[in-house]
């Protein structure tokens, strides 16, 4: 029901208020993501970064909080 979804209250500068990080190894995950980009092309990084897309959405499973990260993604662009 769309029609009932909360939206995610914007700050007063417009932005969305910053989640808790759950992820404690952000440096570390960093670092894996570079490395698998590390010697691959454009097209290449473009495809994996799509499967690591969808890869992650379908672990999240939650289609509220995918389209809060999606507008958070887009933020300040």
């Amino acid at each position: 029901m769309s029609c009932c979804r909360r939206q995610p209250t914007r700050s007063r500068n417009g932005r969305l208020p910053q989640p808790p990080t759950l992820l404690h190894a952000l440096d570390d995950f960093y670092e894996a993501l570079i490395d698998t980009h590390r010697d691959l092309t454009l097209e290449q990084s473009q495809v994996v970064n799509a499967k690591l897309i969808l890869l992650l959405a379908n672990h999240i499973g939650d289609l509220d909080v995918l389209r809060d990260a999606l507008k958070r993604a887009r933020d300040g662009l």
